[in-house]
């Protein structure tokens, strides 16, 4: 599945793929989830993905929390502060990562944002075959925790495991 999601992506350009992010990018704007948190748990998109850099920054402007993931080993992330564009630095996986204070009260997240590489209709992910969020979302499970994606990554049925987390609800 993933392979397949990786040749679909391969068929737009980075330009298009941006574009094509605005629709899920509203919705996640106007969700009543995020317009009432204090603390989002966001990501700093790879080229691939549901384009978030601006949306991290509007968010921050408007008062909220905004947290991204660092990777810190093979197996686990931990959440840093945003602040500004300033704060991010090039990691692991050439994922742009934020040097702002570690936050470690995760019962303080309202949101969580999480992308994938596939979707389906009662919250099931796949990701890119880490696990590292499937593990980091174990930690906060009164977070409303929110995939968002392109339309060609949803499908019918994922198959998942017993170490999977579901997501509350699928933006596109």
């Amino acid at each position: 599945m993933r392979s397949d999601v990786r040749q679909l992506k391969k068929q737009y350009t980075g330009q298009q793929l941006k574009d094509m992010s605005h629709d899920a990018i509203a919705r996640l704007v106007e969700n009543p989830y995020v317009k009432k948190a204090d603390t989002v748990m966001l990501y700093y998109s790879l080229p691939d993905e549901v384009f978030t850099h601006d949306v991290i920054r509007e968010l921050a402007a408007e008062g909220k929390k905004i947290l991204l993931p660092v990777v810190i080993d093979s197996e686990n992330m931990e959440l840093r502060e945003y602040n500004d564009d300033n704060d991010l630095k090039l990691g692991a996986y050439d994922i742009m990562e934020p040097v702002g204070r570690l936050f470690t009260e995760y019962d303080e997240i309202d949101v969580a944002v999480v992308p994938g590489m596939m979707f389906d209709a009662l919250g099931n992910r796949l990701g890119r075959g880490k696990g590292y969020y499937d593990r980091f979302l174990k930690k906060i499970p009164n977070a409303h925790k929110i995939g968002i994606c392109f339309k060609f990554q949803i499908a019918d049925s994922i198959p998942c495991e017993e170490n999977d987390v579901r997501v509350d609800e699928l933006l596109v």
